[in-house]
């Protein structure tokens, strides 16, 4: 019951959204086609006892109008079985095709939902700092959405379709199997009787043996993202791997990972091994079981060879759709896992949002003043060790501030808090009116796609002219990467640190910012070079308020003022 409470609380939402009379049309119309393909179905067990009792009869002409047109039956016309077939395969090609429609329609609007609410208030930020049950995301957003929609409209509607033709063909079986004498009590409808308990005791035993699959297809999913995200991770850092020649190291981690999935994977085959003998044996036997069951009536001459067929074909309608929670047993362990892992995910997400609201972490709004202003700052590691105890910073239009100290001394932290990311700690954070801070940390970003985006970002590459981007290009010594503007590569494998650190500071001169943050930004640039770009910025944007964060002392040079972190305190010096 909680995976179906879960699983509700995660497909409700889109059937009360703005798309809700379009998605309950086409659920309904998907709903009246698997209805009719259950019609065609019990129409085509009539057609069969027909069929059957003419070849018995060796009816030649009625054999042929059986076949190509109708016929006239006790039963009344009966189409012929091309009309049957055709009609039944359009139906079945529509009902599949507009439920495919609604699976993309529903994986598209619970995929943005969701990558919405992980993005707003940085969620993402918060969960990957707070919340180790939530491992990757990634794996969430792209794979278990999907299995979650498409495995709740499969087995949704295969399980409402089997309803249906379980009391359809629960009607026919009924009519058709008569009473039978056991220890001299008449039981009326005895085959009915007999497929309830054939499988009631098959789903009992099914959910036995294969109980165990639920914890392993919940681990085997997480252990396959555990290594994929080692493997993305490997690629995006090949250089540094490289160079510190640590494939040794790299092999024995995804060995190890990769050892994780295969372990877990021998578990899995292990029960679904014995799933699968159950389920095959229980299958087998159920293709002769009817005819079993239903013989007697025919050898005593109370059915023809055509009521035995249509007894033996409803017998199994019967069977097959009371058996429907042993023949899906695998595929529901799989959904209630997805349906945890994704359950799980939007928790999380709640809860970042909820702490947001909560105002926990440092308060970043708007002042009165025309200068950055943060009030009563204390900051502290996730494990509640202080990095800050109290601290004050104001900052005024063309102000040059650097902030240096100690490594692990909470600098890039102190960032994060003006930024309004980090969530540990207390204090506010006030900027003027319309003025938003432009950060630019060590290890700068950039974006999929081309390097006029990179250099845009996070603005529309629209945003900036041919020209200024030329001109930036060549200010910051980037000249000879102009011809590749377009060029969709993996532009953070392809440039250097100290590459990828001019482009950041292109993007800053394009952006023109009030208030510019530098997270060691040129550490990965030649002294020279660093200075040109700090006197660059000094050029450009005079009336810009910069605060770097350094480790070499060249880099004072370019301020007026002087900020330490030392022993949990923020000082000025100059």
């Amino acid at each position: 019951m909680k995976a179906i409470r879960e699983a509700l609380s995660l497909a409700l939402p889109y059937w009360h959204s703005e798309e809700r009379w379009k998605a309950r049309g086409l659920l309904a119309v998907v709903i009246v086609l698997n209805l009719s393909l259950v019609a065609m179905t019990v129409l085509l067990s009539y057609w069969n006892r027909e069929f059957f009792n003419t070849l018995e009869a060796r009816d030649s002409a009625a054999f042929f109008h059986l076949l190509f047109t109708w016929q006239e039956t006790d039963s009344g016309l009966m189409p012929g079985f091309a009309w049957i077939a055709t009609l039944y395969i359009l139906i079945a090609v529509y009902a599949l095709y507009l439920r495919q429609a609604l699976q993309i329609r529903w994986r598209r609007w619970i995929t943005e939902t969701m990558l919405a609410g992980w993005l707003e208030k940085r969620a993402y930020y918060r969960i990957a700092l707070t919340d180790r049950g939530t491992d990757n995301p990634d794996q969430r957003l792209a794979e278990d959405a999907k299995l979650f929609v498409d495995s709740s409209l499969v087995l949704g509607l295969g399980l409402m379709r089997t309803v249906v033709t379980l009391f359809s063909f629960l009607f026919v079986l009924w009519t058709l199997s008569g009473p039978a004498t056991i220890l001299g009590i008449d039981i009326p409808g005895y085959m009915v009787w007999v497929a309830l308990i054939y499988a009631v005791v098959g789903t009992w035993l099914a959910h036995l043996v294969g109980r165990p699959l639920i914890r392993l297809n919940v681990q085997q999913q997480k252990v396959e993202a555990d290594f994929r995200y080692a493997l993305v991770r490997f690629r995006e850092n090949a250089e540094g791997i490289a160079l510190h020649r640590g494939e040794a190291e790299e092999k024995a981690t995804l060995s190890g990972r990769f050892h994780a999935v295969i372990g877990n994977w021998w578990a899995l085959m292990v029960a679904t091994k014995r799933l699968t003998f159950f389920t095959s044996g229980y299958a087998q036997v159920a293709t002769v079981f009817p005819f079993v069951v239903a013989a007697p009536r025919f050898f005593s001459g109370a059915i023809p060879l055509g009521g035995l067929t249509q007894t033996a074909q409803a017998f199994g309608e019967v069977q097959t759709a009371l058996s429907w929670f042993v023949d899906n047993y695998s595929e529901l362990t799989q959904w209630r896992a997805t349906v945890a892992r994704l359950t799980g995910f939007r928790d999380a997400i709640d809860t970042a949002h909820a702490a947001a609201e909560r105002g926990e972490g440092v308060q970043a709004g708007r002042g009165a003043t025309d200068s950055v202003r943060v009030d009563d700052l204390h900051l502290t590691l996730p494990d509640g060790r202080v990095l800050l105890a109290d601290g004050a910073l104001e900052l005024k239009p063309g102000d040059r501030a650097v902030l240096t100290g100690a490594s692990g001394s909470g600098k890039s932290t102190v960032f994060r808090a003006i930024a309004g990311i980090w969530p540990f700690g207390r204090g506010r954070v006030s900027f003027p009116a319309g003025e938003a801070p432009f950060f630019l940390p060590q290890r700068p970003y950039l974006p999929l796609g081309t390097l006029r985006r990179a250099l845009a970002y996070p603005a529309p590459d629209g945003r900036f002219t041919e020209a200024e981007i030329q001109a930036v290009l060549q200010e910051v010594g980037l000249a000879h990467l102009a011809p590749r503007l377009d060029a969709e590569e993996s532009w953070a494998q392809q440039l250097s640190g100290g590459e990828q650190q001019r482009v950041a500071l292109a993007r800053a001169l394009l952006h023109k910012p009030k208030w510019l943050f530098l997270d060691e930004a040129t550490a990965s640039l030649d002294p020279a070079a660093e200075r040109r770009l700090y006197e660059l910025l000094k050029e450009r944007l005079p009336g810009t308020a910069i605060l770097s964060i350094a480790h070499r002392p060249a880099v004072a040079e370019h301020h007026d003022r002087h900020l330490v972190i030392a022993g949990g305190e923020l000082a000025e010096t100059r």
